[in-house]
C-alpha cells in the first residue's frame, strides 16, 4: 500500500537519486564560487535536520580565508603523515596515492560544531545517553550534504585533524565540539562509485549483510524469507574460474622459461587466477592476519603443561605486537586482528581486538560436549562476519591464525574424525610434551571420540562434540572468504582441522585455500592429504598464531607476479624451443 502522503514519485525517485549519487569529494574541485543562494538553501536544510529535543545543538562556521586555511591544512597534513606511519607497506603505498582533504582547492570550508549543553538539564531526550547531541549534529551534516548534492555541489568530510589543535585554530569556545570539517564547491564530475572504492581502499557491503529482524543475526530483507548467514555463505561459494585457469595455464606456457621450471609457484598462480576469476591475477595485497583466540575445557584433563591463562596473556602480547605473527607481519606488510571467540577472561578494549566471544571457553569434551550447536553457530557466524569485514576493507588476500592453550588436542580429535586416521596417528606433542604426556593426551581424545561418536556427515555435531571456538570462527572465516572470492592461506594443525570442517560444510570453498606451510604436527600432514593441498614450505613449525603461513605470503604474491610481471617469449623477443 502507498502512503497518501507520499511525494509524487518524480520526488521520490530524486529523493533516491541523491542519496544514491552523493559522494565524498575530494578531488576535482573548481573554485567558482559558490552563490549565497544556494549556499543559503543548503544551510537551511543542514539546520532543518532532527534534534534531541529540538536542541539544534550545531552550529555552522564559514570560513572563506585563505591563510586560515593554509594553517589548517597544515594540521591535517601532519596528521595524515602520522597516520600513514602507522600503516603495513602495502596500505602505505595505497594511502600515498589517495587525496584525503580539499582544504586549499575548494573556495569554502564549513565546520560544524556541538554545543552538547545547548537546551539546559532537562533538554528531552537526552538525560540517559548524553551522545545524543552529536548524533544530532550528523543529521545536519548528512542534510547538508545531501542539500548540497541536489544543487550540484561537491562536499569533503576532512577527519585528519587532532580535535584540540583545530579547536585552538579556529578558537572555539571550550563547550563546543567539532563534529565535521566539510569542503564545498563546485566539481568537475561526480565520481560513478565512491573514490574509496573506486581505488581498492575498501568496498561498499551490501545491505543483505545488515538487516536484522528482531534480534541480532536474524537476517531477511523485508518481505523476505529468513535466511541463515551459514547457509547463506555455503551458497555464494561458487568454483574457482576454470576459464581463467585455462588462460593462466596457456599463458605460463609462453612466458620466458622452461615449461613447469618455476614447479609449485606454476601451479599456485593458475589457482589464484581462478580464485580471483582474472588472468593475470591481481596482487594478493593488502594482507590481513586474524588470529581466533580461544580457550579450552579439556585442558583440565593435563594435555598442556602450559596453564590456561596464557591464552589471555598471549593476546595481550599480540595487540602489544610482540610476538611472532607479529614480527613476521611487519615483515609482511600486513595487519593482525585478535578475534576473541571463547578467551576465558574479559579482555580490556583496545585497538586491534574484535570482540566477538560466544563463551568463556569449551567444557571439557571428555565429559560433555565441548559446545552447543548454537554455540557452534554463533562462531561460525562470527568467522563469517570478520572474513566479510576484512574483505570489505579492501583485502585481497587473508591469512588464518589461531590463540588457545590445548587447542591441538580438539585438533586431533577433529582430523581423527574427519580423515578416519588414527588418534595415534594424528596427535602430536603441541606446545611441546613429553612422551608421557603425550600418551595422555592420546588416551582424552580417545575418550572424547568414544563418548560423543562424533561424524564427518554432521559437521556442526562434530564441532560441538570435540571442536573449539577458535576452530569453529575459523571454519566460518574459511567459507566466508571462499564466497567472496578471496584465497585464505592456512597456518597448522590448528587451521588444518578447520579447513576439513569447512570442506564437510562447503567442499567447493577448498579452491580458495593456500597451505601456507607443513606444521611438524602429525595432524596437519593428515589433513593437507585429506584435502589434496600443497604446503609451500617445510620449516618444522608448530608455533601457530598464523606464524608459518604469514612466511608463505610472500611465495603466494610471487605467484601472482609470474603471471603479471613475467614477460612472453613474443613480448621479450626470446626465441622458444618449440
Amino acid at each position: 500500500m502507498i502512503s497518501p502522503h507520499a511525494f509524487p514519485q518524480p520526488a521520490v525517485e530524486a529523493i533516491h537519486d541523491v542519496i544514491r549519487l552523493r559522494r565524498d569529494i575530494r578531488q576535482g574541485f573548481t573554485m567558482e564560487a559558490i552563490d549565497d543562494a544556494v549556499l543559503t538553501r543548503v544551510l537551511t536544510a543542514a539546520h532543518r535536520a532532527p534534534s534531541v529535543g529540538l536542541s539544534q545543538p550545531w552550529d555552522f562556521l564559514l570560513i572563506t580565508d585563505l591563510e586560515q586555511r593554509r594553517r589548517i591544512q597544515h594540521l591535517a597534513a601532519s596528521q595524515r603523515d602520522a597516520f600513514a606511519a602507522t600503516l603495513p607497506r602495502p596500505r602505505a603505498r595505497a594511502f600515498d596515492g589517495l587525496k584525503v582533504e580539499a582544504i586549499l582547492q575548494t573556495p569554502l570550508n564549513i565546520v560544524v560544531t556541538c554545543d552538547p549543553t545547548r537546551g539546559g538539564p532537562f533538554t528531552l531526550g537526552r538525560h540517559a545517553d548524553p551522545r545524543m547531541a552529536p548524533f544530532s549534529t550528523s543529521l545536519a551534516v548528512q542534510n547538508l550534504w545531501l542539500a548540497a548534492r541536489a544543487e550540484g555541489l561537491g562536499v569533503g568530510w576532512v577527519s585528519f585533524f587532532d580535535p584540540d589543535e583545530l579547536a585552538r585554530e579556529l578558537h572555539l569556545p571550550d563547550h563546543l565540539d567539532v563534529v565535521a570539517y566539510l569542503c564545498v564547491g563546485h566539481v568537475e564530475r561526480f565520481p560513478p562509485a565512491p573514490e574509496l572504492a573506486l581505488s581498492g581502499w575498501a568496498r561498499t557491503r551490501p545491505l543483505s549483510w545488515a538487516v536484522h529482524h528482531g534480534a541480532w543475526g536474524e537476517r531477511h530483507l523485508p518481505g523476505g524469507d529468513p535466511v541463515s548467514l551459514l547457509e547463506q555463505t555455503i551458497e555464494a561459494v561458487e568454483p574457482a574460474s576454470v576459464p581463467d585457469m585455462a588462460d593462466a595455464e596457456e599463458r605460463q606456457s609462453r612466458l620466458t622459461k622452461p615449461r613447469g621450471a618455476l614447479g609449485v609457484l606454476e601451479r599456485l598462480g593458475t589457482r589464484l587466477a581462478g580464485m580471483y576469476a582474472a588472468c593475470p591475477p591481481p596482487l594478493p595485497e593488502p594482507v590481513a592476519v586474524a588470529v581466533f583466540a580461544a580457550d579450552h575445557g579439556v585442558h583440565a584433563q593435563g594435555v598442556s603443561p602450559w596453564p590456561q591463562e596464557v591464552t589471555a596473556q598471549m593476546v595481550g602480547n599480540f595487540l602489544a605486537g610482540g610476538a611472532a605473527i607479529n614480527a613476521f607481519a611487519r615483515q609482511i606488510g600486513a595487519e593482525v586482528n585478535v578475534v576473541d571467540v571463547g578467551v576465558a577472561a574479559d579482555l580490556p578494549v583496545a585497538p586491534g581486538l574484535l570482540a566477538r566471544k560466544v563463551r568463556f571457553g569449551t567444557a571439557d569434551m571428555t565429559l560433555e560436549a565441548a559446545m552447543t550447536r548454537s554455540d557452534v553457530r554463533q562462531a561460525l557466524e562470527a568467522g563469517i562476519e570478520v572474513a566479510r569485514d576484512l574483505v570489505a576493507q579492501g583485502n585481497r588476500l587473508l591469512v588464518a591464525g589461531d590463540m588457545g592453550i590445548a587447542n591441538t588436542t580438539a585438533s586431533a580429535a577433529l582430523i581423527a574424525t574427519f580423515t578416519g586416521r588414527g588418534v595415534a596417528e594424528v596427535t602430536g606433542r603441541g606446545t611441546g610434551i613429553d612422551d608421557e604426556t603425550l600418551s595422555h593426551k592420546i588416551s582424552v581424545i580417545r575418550r572424547a571420540l568414544d563418548l560423543h561418536r562424533p561424524s564427518a556427515s554432521d559437521p556442526i555435531a562434530a564441532l560441538a562434540a570435540v571442536g573449539g571456538l577458535e576452530h569453529a570462527a575459523i571454519t566460518g572465516f574459511l567459507i566466508g572468504a571462499a564466497a567472496l572470492r578471496t584465497p585464505v592461506v592456512l597456518d597448522g594443525v590448528i587451521a588444518c582441522s578447520s579447513a576439513l570442517v569447512a570442506a564437510a560444510l562447503a567442499p567447493v570453498a577448498a579452491d580458495y585455500w593456500v597451505a601456507g606451510h607443513r606444521s611438524s604436527e602429525p595432524g596437519a600432514s593428515v589433513a593437507l592429504t585429506h584435502l589434496g593441498l600443497e604446503p609451500l614450505i617445510d620449516l618444522d613449525l608448530r608455533l601457530g598464531e598464523g606464524s608459518g603461513a604469514a612466511l608463505a605470503v610472500p611465495l603466494v604474491q610471487s605467484a601472482a607476479r609470474i603471471l603479471r610481471e613475467m614477460a612472453t617469449f613474443d613480448a621479450a623477443g626470446v626465441t622458444d624451443k618449440g
